[in-house]
């Protein structure tokens, strides 16, 4: 008896002793969890002064109620402070949170700082897709520049196209998007020329390149390109340490109900998340579950969700939370609309309905 007694002891410090030290020992691995919530329709703190997160100055403008809630995800961890062993372990137990290898958040290659400012700038690009989008949906004009951004080595513009140019038509088209040019390059093949109309410091004129096949058969100039618009009035988001894509929808949503009257929302606390370009297409975003749990912790009883997030959202939804899947911001429009009036709820596609339908 006193020796199983001395062997449970020992059983005992040695369990406590492992304990202790895997709350000192660091992990492969940094902790998603549910970051600050902000309502697009309400106001935030920049440079220690409360303003509204979304203001437009030159255009009529109409009261707003309820909230139109943005997402974040919170990285507990990095590369140089990483979580202990029993920090981790206590996410995986967190339907809130998620514990994954540090790699994937920070790329060995990536320093941190670089990965911030990757991070503000997909931001920044952001807020311009989601007014574009806004307008787009308004029937609100605004002018399109698309510029060559980057060339690749070799590619089939090199020689003939500089970083900076700007890129008015593709054979006779005029190039008003991203997408729209590569739609025309991939019109005019590989077998001949195409004839480009750009603006080089100032002055336009006329080239021509023949694109490339790459080995999945896409029709490539070997550019990257970018967007940048020039809108008749102004339309300023302020949102300060706050990264990423993931934002654009609902700023696009926010931007719309301030520029029509009613409230898109009914006055109810809505949340959502998913990137979003100028022709209104919502993309997936990463972290949608701790989104969800954030949504649903800062009191929103309805979410909108990219239809392409389905598979992660699906079983995932935290108690008291409704999820739609939307595809295109005139998706959330209608979701919207349907939530306002509390009809046709039933109709709107879920992420189970989604994922049923695969």
């Amino acid at each position: 008896m006193r020796r199983r007694r001395n062997i449970g002891w020992v059983s005992l410090i040695v369990a406590l002793g492992l304990a202790l030290g895997m709350s000192f020992i660091p992990s492969p691995y940094v902790i998603e969890q549910p970051g600050p919530v902000f309502n697009t329709l309400g106001t935030t703190t920049h440079d220690g002064t409360e303003v509204p997160l979304i203001s437009i100055t030159g255009a009529p403008t109409y009261p707003t109620a309820g909230a139109l809630d943005m997402l974040t995800v919170s990285v507990v961890g990095t590369p140089q402070s990483l979580p202990s062993w029993a920090e981790v372990i206590s996410a995986w137990f967190d339907p809130s949170r998620a514990a994954v290898p540090v790699d994937a958040v920070y790329p060995p290659s990536v320093t941190v700082e670089q990965r911030d400012q990757e991070n503000t700038a997909m931001m920044v690009d952001s807020q311009q897709e989601a007014i574009a989008a806004a307008l787009t949906d308004l029937s609100i004009p605004f002018t399109t520049t698309v510029t060559v951004a980057q060339l690749a080595d070799n590619s089939a513009a090199t020689g003939v196209l500089d970083v900076g140019d700007v890129i008015d038509s593709v054979n006779g088209t005029p190039v008003t998007t991203v997408d729209g040019l590569r739609k025309a390059v991939t019109a005019n093949g590989d077998a001949s020329p195409a004839t480009l109309v750009i603006t080089r410091k100032g002055a336009q004129q006329t080239v021509t390149v023949t694109p490339k096949k790459a080995d999945d058969g896409t029709i490539l100039l070997g550019i990257a390109a970018s967007a940048s618009y020039q809108f008749p009035f102004t339309v300023d988001i302020q949102l300060d340490n706050v990264g990423g894509p993931s934002a654009g929808m609902m700023f696009a949503l926010g931007i719309i109900d301030q520029l029509t009257p009613g409230q898109l929302n009914g006055g109810k606390n809505v949340a959502g998340t998913g990137t979003i370009t100028a022709d209104g297409t919502v993309g997936p975003i990463g972290g949608i579950r701790q989104k969800l749990f954030g949504a649903k912790q800062n009191g929103a009883s309805y979410f909108l969700a990219p239809s392409s997030n389905c598979d992660e959202v699906t079983g995932h939804v935290p108690g008291g939370l409704t999820v739609y899947a939307v595809s295109t911001l005139t998706d959330s429009l209608t979701a919207l609309n349907d939530i306002s009036s509390g009809t046709g709820l039933d109709s709107l596609p879920t992420c189970d309905s989604v994922q049923a339908s695969k």
